[in-house]
């Protein structure tokens, strides 16, 4: 394909099919996959319902988390075919992580839609949006084009004293320590309590609780 401006406005076409998803480029020269790829493309995919602490199911919960895990598939895979197509260097890496030690992904989407401008994240350490507050399904493809990168954020723009996620978590694992790009993890909540309480739930329903609680309590895109 052409330049650098090609490549760019012919994801742009995707990504406008899909005018309800939020869609940023990040620089990754802060990650280790930077010696073979320039820029993450990052998707956010809004939940089809709004979640609140009152409507709350985990079942339906969790059902609209794979609504939007399929639709990301989807966007994903549309841009990876147009990579494929036109000989761009691309790889998709993994969301989940496979070490229950460390729970640690290869790449954090979080991260990158953070260095993408996309969001920063909230007290209960996930992305938080201006339009959909945590409510989204993050998705990313990283590619070698040194495309036009989105502005990072680095500082969280949650209310300095507001702590509804905090008190929503059932387990009192949320620290309610405001997010910067500076701080780590598990200043903000404690991932392998919240990772074993969530596996409880395997044994009888053959995977973790979806348990988004602290997602629907954020006033943040709940309308």
């Amino acid at each position: 394909m052409g330049d650098n401006r090609d490549v760019y406005k012919s994801i742009r076409r995707i990504m406008d099919r899909h005018s309800a998803y939020l869609f940023g480029i990040a620089d990754i020269s802060y990650s280790y996959y930077y010696d073979n790829y320039k820029r993450a493309l990052v998707i956010a995919v809004p939940h089809k319902r709004i979640t609140t602490t009152d409507n709350y199911v985990e079942e339906e919960f969790e059902n609209l988390l794979c609504e939007a895990r399929e639709k990301s598939s989807q966007v994903i895979k549309e841009i990876a075919d147009f990579c494929r197509g036109n000989n761009i260097k691309y790889h998709v890496p993994p969301m989940a992580q496979k070490n229950e030690e460390t729970l640690i992904a290869p790449f954090s989407y979080k991260y990158a839609a953070v260095y993408a401008g996309l969001g920063w994240i909230g007290k209960n350490d996930l992305l938080v949006t201006e339009e959909y507050g945590p409510r989204v399904r993050l998705s990313a493809i990283l590619i070698d084009c040194s495309l036009p990168a989105g502005k990072p954020i680095f500082y969280s723009r949650c209310d300095d004293e507001c702590r509804q996620c905090v008190e929503a978590c059932p387990y009192n694992l949320i620290s309610g320590v405001q997010w910067d790009i500076g701080k780590y993890r598990d200043e903000l909540i404690d991932y392998h309590a919240c990772n074993t309480k969530r596996s409880l739930f395997i044994k009888r329903h053959g995977r973790k609780n979806a348990c988004g609680l602290c997602m629907a309590a954020c006033p943040l895109g709940s309308g």
